[in-house]
C-alpha cells in the first residue's frame, strides 16, 4: 500500500542514538510499551569490518535477529541495502503504527535522516512513507563529558563503523547530542561533572529538551531537518557568557584565509576546544565555501557548496530565507556573501587566543590588494579530499555516516 495513493498518513518514525547501548535499548522498550504497534529496528555494527551486520527487528511478539553479509563493510551499505528498504516495507505493513530506529553507538542521526529524506528506495525516498517524529539521544551523566572532550578514537573503543573509520569518540558524542530534539540523561555524576556537562550542552545543544525519562518532543523541534551549512550557527541561542570554564567564540571576518596559514592555525582548535563548527573562505577557492568541524582530537574540512555570489552559485529563490537574510546583512560590494563565520566552544583554551591565531591566518592588507590572480598561486593544503569508498553512485554519493570529509 502506498500512503499517498491510499490517503493514509505516513508512519511516525523515532530515532534513538547514544553511546550507551543498554540505555538506548531501554528507551526503545519504553516507546514500545507506550505505543502499541511499534516496530523497533537495530543494526549491530560490531562485526562490520568483516562484512557482517546483525539486524534485530521487534514487532509485537515477534523478535528476530538476521545476519546480513555486505559486499563492503560500511554504514553506507547498511543504510542503502537494508535499513532504508526495511523502513519502506514496515511503513506499508498493516499493524505498524510507529517505527523506532535504535542506532548503533557509532552512528550519527543526522546523516541517517538525510538518507531517509533523499536516498531513493526504488523510485522514491523513505520520507514519502514516514514522518520523522523526533530524535532522542541518550547521554551517560558520568561519562559523556569525558567522551565529548577526549581524544580517544572509535577504533580504540571498539566502535568503528567501517575499517577506515577514523572518527574520535568526541565527534560522535557531540554530533549525537547536537542533532537531538530530546536529550535523555541517565546514570549519575558528581556535582562538578554535572554542572560542566550542563554548561557544554547549553552551548552545543541549547534547543534540545533535557530530561531523565521518555518525553514528548517539544514544539518547534527540528525533527530530523538536516543542517543547512549556510544557515545560522547559533540555533537555539546558546549563552555567550562563560560557565564552569566553558566559553564561546563567534569568529567572523570578511576577507579570506591564506590557505597555508589557516592549515597551520588549525592546531589551535584541537587543544582545549570542545567543538568547532562553521563556514570558511579560503583565498585559493573563492567560489566554494568550506565547512569546518572539530571535536576532541578530530577535525574535518569539507565542501559546503558554492557561495551565492559564485558564478555557479544557487539562485536566491532556491535557498532558505535564513540564508538570504544573512547574505543581505553582510553583502560586500566586491566579495558578495563570502565571509568567515566559525563558532567555537572552549574548555581550557582562551577564546581571545583562538581569535588572535585565526585573525593572523587571514590575508594581510597587502595580500588582499594583490588580488585573486596572486591568491591562486598560493599552495593549497585543502585541495585534496577523502571520499567514502561506497559513495560512488548518484543515489548515494552524499550519504556519509562514517568519517566525513577529512583534512588531508
Amino acid at each position: 500500500m502506498d500512503p499517498e495513493t491510499t490517503g493514509t498518513t505516513r508512519v511516525p518514525l523515532t530515532l534513538i542514538s547514544g553511546l550507551v547501548p543498554a540505555a538506548t535499548a531501554d528507551l526503545a522498550e519504553q516507546v514500545r510499551a507506550a505505543r502499541p504497534g511499534t516496530a523497533v529496528v537495530h543494526h549491530d555494527l560490531r562485526e562490520i569490518g568483516g562484512g557482517v551486520v546483525r539486524r534485530r527487528l521487534q514487532l509485537g511478539g515477534h523478535d528476530e535477529t538476521t545476519v546480513l553479509e555486505l559486499a563492503h563493510g560500511c554504514v553506507s551499505c547498511t543504510l542503502r541495502e537494508d535499513l532504508l528498504p526495511l523502513l519502506r516495507r514496515l511503513a506499508t505493513t498493516g499493524g505498524v503504527r510507529h517505527i523506532v530506529v535504535r542506532l548503533d553507538e557509532a552512528m550519527e542521526p543526522e546523516p541517517v535522516c538525510w538518507a531517509i529524506r533523499h536516498v531513493l528506495v526504488g523510485d522514491r525516498p523513505v520520507i514519502d512513507f514516514v514522518t520523522i517524529d523526533g530524535v532522542h539521544t541518550v547521554l551517560d551523566r558520568g561519562a559523556w563529558l569525558a567522551d565529548a572532550t577526549g581524544d580517544g578514537t572509535l577504533e580504540e573503543r571498539g566502535l568503528q563503523a567501517s575499517q577506515d573509520d577514523e572518527r574520535t569518540v568526541a565527534q560522535v558524542a557531540l554530533s549525537q547530542a547536537e542533532f537531538a530534539d530530546v536529550l535523555v540523561l541517565t546514570g549519575t555524576a558528581d556535582p562538578w561533572t554535572d554542572a560542566k556537562t550542563a554548561a557544554v550542552l547549553d552551548r552545543v545543544a541549547p534547543a534540545a529538551l533535557r530530561t531523565s525519562h521518555l518525553a514528548e518532543v517539544p514544539a518547534g523541534a527540528r525533527r530530523g531537518e538536516v543542517t543547512d551549512m549556510h544557515g545560522p550557527l547559533l540555533l537555539g541561542e546558546p549563552p555567550l557568557h562563560a560557565d564552569c570554564g566553558v566559553a564561546t567564540l563567534l569568529f567572523t571576518a570578511q576577507r579570506p584565509f591564506h590557505p597555508e596559514r589557516l592549515h597551520d592555525a588549525l592546531d589551535v582548535l584541537l587543544d582545549g576546544v570542545v567543538r568547532t563548527r562553521g563556514r570558511v573562505w579560503v583565498a585559493t577557492q573563492p567560489d566554494m565555501a568550506l565547512w569546518l568541524e572539530s571535536a576532541g582530537g578530530g577535525l574535518g574540512i569539507g565542501h559546503a557548496g558554492p557561495w551565492l555570489d559564485a558564478p555557479d552559485g544557487p539562485e536566491w529563490t532556491d535557498v532558505s530565507p535564513e540564508r538570504r537574510t544573512l547574505a543581505s546583512l553582510r553583502w560586500h560590494p566586491v566579495f558578495g556573501d563570502r565571509a568567515q563565520e566559525i563558532f567555537v566552544v572552549t574548555d581550557r583554551a582562551t577564546p581571545g587566543e583562538i581569535e588572535e591565531v585565526l585573525t593572523a591566518a587571514l590575508l594581510t592588507d597587502a595580500e588582499l590588494a594583490a588580488g585573486q590572480s596572486e591568491w591562486h598561486t598560493y599552495p593549497d593544503p585543502f585541495g585534496a579530499w577523502h571520499e567514502e569508498p561506497c559513495d560512488d553512485t548518484d543515489e548515494t554519493q552524499d550519504v556519509n555516516v562514517t568519517s566525513g570529509t577529512e583534512k588531508q
